[in-house]
């Protein structure tokens, strides 16, 4: 088992409530990154050497606001975050809601209050980035099984077998070959898509 401390990011351009918020998560054992906008956030995370298990994100700061953070987080580093803003109106925490965040905290917040939301909020996005891989290994599951049927329907096709006698020669195949099902079934697709194209002749120029 990891003894890695788990790892978050605090933005806020207030440096009195950054450093004592800091300070706190620090006592309650988290590593915690600071970043006084959204820009030194965004530098922070670009050099690759530190991976934040959740972000905590003041929303209005000078420059850019939180929520062009959350979108970036979103779209480019998958690192879930929290709001911790002074502004709790039904607007500004739809709009937070609808980025994905995994939390919401109105200023003031003392940290007995923060801190089992911020438990709450890395286990939640844990379980967000779980169903993120298991939906890509879903995904990539379906793409080889509709290669599989594809070269199926080929060899039923073009050698007038049933759906069961074909699937039962491309196993044999992958076995003999000691190779994945997968394989055979894209060669035997792509040969497929080679004898087409001859075919139809070269493209006209």
């Amino acid at each position: 088992m990891s003894d890695r401390k788990q790892q978050l990011l605090l933005v806020d351009d207030d440096r009195l409530i950054l450093a004592t918020t800091a300070a706190g998560l620090r006592s309650a054992g988290y590593e915690v990154r600071e970043a006084s906008s959204v820009d030194a956030a965004m530098a922070l995370l670009a050099k690759g050497e530190f991976s934040p298990d959740l972000a905590l994100i003041d929303i209005r700061m000078s420059g850019r606001d939180g929520f062009d953070l959350a979108r970036h987080l979103r779209e480019e580093n998958r690192v879930p975050f929290l709001f911790v803003s002074a502004y709790g109106d039904a607007p500004t925490v739809e709009e937070a809601t609808s980025l994905g965040a995994v939390g919401f905290a109105v200023k003031p917040i003392d940290m007995p209050q923060l801190l089992p939301m911020v438990e709450a909020a890395i286990a939640r996005g844990h379980d967000l980035r779980s169903l993120r891989d298991t939906g890509r290994q879903l995904e990539v599951a379906l793409d080889q099984n509709r290669g599989v049927s594809v070269a199926i329907g080929i060899l039923m096709e073009r050698h007038h077998l049933d759906h069961d006698t074909a699937q039962r020669l491309l196993r044999e195949r992958a076995r003999a070959e000691r190779r994945k099902l997968t394989d055979i079934a894209a060669e035997v697709v792509a040969a497929c898509e080679l004898l087409s194209r001859k075919r139809l002749g070269p493209e006209p120029g």
